[in-house]
């Protein structure tokens, strides 16, 4: 049997499930979740193996109007790994009607002239899914379609028959990353995503685009021990106040959730310090962008 590998962009909307998608698909969170639009901030890979291939995802930021020097970086993500991935899969929230954002994403797939599937994402809310119906008739109209998958990355609905359909279509190759490996992004990282995922949870809607987590210290004590040290960013004096809570609360929050959850993918024990920093206008700071790795 052929092996089969390459590269597969994830593409869509703010909050259409790409991240949630990716950390399903690979088995490891790798990604920042959250019910608030433009989490994702740069291309993240993660590898599939399975017996008959190797799948590359690369997960891009939600297509959006650029405004800031991080949002352009973001959108420029989104064209390169159109330009450079051997599949696309369009991810569109079925739940939701289809706005102008749906039909912008749609002609940016239909300009890359890749193979592509379609993935009909979130069915778990539809409680009739004979409603699915007219927006595939709409979809296929538009576009030569590998496949249309309607899936729930959330519930893991449908992954199997994804994964089939993404292998099917990659090119006979052979593997591109070691079988141990499940992502590109680096601890240091994956680590400040973890931070920023729990912020975007325990915060309110301004707060999300106004925010940065660099980890800026790493010492490793012992082989079962870590001392870790992020910086949180802001905008203003204001916003630090509400990340910080009342009696440092919020800040007290984040941290221990976020600690739970290195401490697994570490396999032990760390020490994780967060402070939080005032850097006006970092969304247009070339430098601060270069370092969060928002290239």
């Amino acid at each position: 049997m052929s092996f089969r590998s390459g590269y597969v962009a994830l593409v869509g909307r703010p909050n259409a499930g790409k991240s949630t998608l990716l950390n399903r698909l690979v088995g490891e969170k790798i990604a920042a979740v959250s019910n608030k639009p433009q989490t994702t901030r740069f291309k993240i890979l993660g590898v599939v193996n399975q017996p008959e291939g190797q799948i590359v995802l690369v997960d891009t930021p939600g297509v959006h109007k650029p405004g800031y020097e991080l949002n352009r970086r973001m959108m420029a993500a989104v064209h390169d790994a159109l330009l450079s991935v051997d599949v696309v899969c369009l991810i569109r929230d079925a739940s939701v009607p289809t706005g102008n954002g749906d039909r912008f994403v749609l002609e940016l797939v239909k300009q890359s002239d890749k193979p592509a599937l379609l993935l009909l994402n979130k069915t778990d809310k539809l409680a009739d899914k004979s409603k699915l119906l007219p927006l595939i008739e709409s979809y296929q109209r538009e576009y030569d379609w590998k496949a249309i998958v309607p899936i729930s990355a959330l519930k893991g609905d449908q992954v199997d028959q994804l994964l089939r359909e993404m292998l099917n279509s990659l090119p006979e190759a052979a593997p591109i990353f070691s079988a141990d490996e499940f992502t590109d992004q680096s601890m240091r990282v994956l680590v400040a995503e973890i931070v920023r995922e729990k912020i975007l949870e325990s915060t309110g809607e301004e707060i999300p685009y106004v925010t940065a987590v660099v980890t800026e210290r790493w010492e490793e004590v012992r082989d079962d021990f870590t001392r870790i040290y992020c910086a949180i960013l802001v905008e203003r004096e204001s916003q630090k106040k509400i990340i910080i809570g009342r009696g440092a609360q919020r800040l007290k929050q984040v941290g221990m959730r976020a600690r739970q959850e290195i401490e697994k993918m570490l396999g032990h024990r760390c020490h994780l310090e967060l402070f939080v920093k005032v850097e006006a206008d970092w969304r247009d700071q070339q430098g601060l962008l270069d370092e969060m790795g928002i290239a």
